[in-house]
């Protein structure tokens, strides 16, 4: 690994790395609100002047939604990336309620989360199921934005990076150094709470995050490879996350159902001073 780094950096980014502003809206809109989110939030970001060579953004909409933002992206080339929620570890077969990576892919979808803490907790999902999503998403050419965090309790009993390495460390097993792939730290106990952990508790566990990444897949993939941040992030806290050296970026829940909001957490470079 390199040597480290300062815990904080200026505004534009000194990695390499394009950080990464993503909306996870989880189970909310419908197509037509979709439609109407992605309208807002471009037109919002236009108005403001981005850039998208400077902050990359983009939205996990349900399933339901993911062609009427396909269409509406691709028709008026708006400068957003999309993904899904999930995806099947199968390819194809007799998985009734699945989606599979070849099927988001044939969308042109861009991303899919993976190993959320609501898959994990609510659905029984193992590091290994994680794993294989992983792969999953990999083999269809699909990017995973694989989470990772650690409940009260584990921090408490643990330590703050204990799990999130452990998890990282077991969904990669099997995937390739030269693999495209973000990594996502989202506290379990953050995630919803209002109370978003610190920025220098994030930049912690990045930290400790990108040294596993490098001890598994090798000191490139760890440089390369973009680690976000999750959990009550707004637009009043984005700009301190962003100042640490190993945070790329966010992962944002409820706060990206609000065009105006999330347009504000898009724009946290004019916030990020020397």
């Amino acid at each position: 690994m390199k040597a480290p780094r300062s815990a904080r950096r200026d505004a534009a980014p000194q990695t390499g790395r394009l950080p990464l502003i993503a909306g996870n809206w989880k189970m909310n809109l419908d197509h037509l609100q979709a439609i109407a989110l992605v309208q807002k939030l471009a037109w919002t970001l236009q108005d403001h002047g981005y850039d998208e060579r400077i902050v990359e953004v983009a939205v996990f909409p349900p399933f339901t939604d993911l062609r009427s933002v396909q269409t509406l992206i691709s028709a008026d080339r708006l400068p957003l990336r999309f993904g899904a929620q999930d995806l099947s570890p199968h390819a194809s077969g007799a998985y009734t309620g699945d989606i599979s990576g070849p099927l988001l892919k044939a969308l042109d979808a861009t991303y899919v989360i993976v190993g959320h803490s609501e898959r994990r907790s609510l659905h029984a999902e193992t590091d290994q199921v994680v794993g294989a999503k992983v792969r999953a998403a990999l083999d269809s050419a699909l990017v995973p934005v694989l989470c990772v965090g650690e409940t009260a309790e584990d921090r408490e009993q643990q330590g703050a990076s204990a799990v999130p390495v452990a998890q990282l460390r077991a969904a990669l097993d099997g995937v390739p150094a030269d693999a495209d792939l973000v990594v996502a730290y989202e506290p379990v106990w953050a995630i919803g709470s209002g109370q978003a952990a610190t920025p220098e508790q994030a930049q912690e566990v990045c930290t400790a995050l990108r040294v596993a990444l490098g001890e598994v897949l090798g000191a490139e993939a760890a440089d390369r490879t973009r680690i976000l941040y999750g959990g009550s992030v707004k637009r009043d806290n984005i700009a301190d996350f962003m100042r640490q050296a190993d945070v790329d970026g966010a992962l944002v829940g409820g706060a990206s159902l609000d065009a105006a909001g999330f347009a504000d957490i898009v724009r946290f470079p004019k916030h990020v001073t020397r």
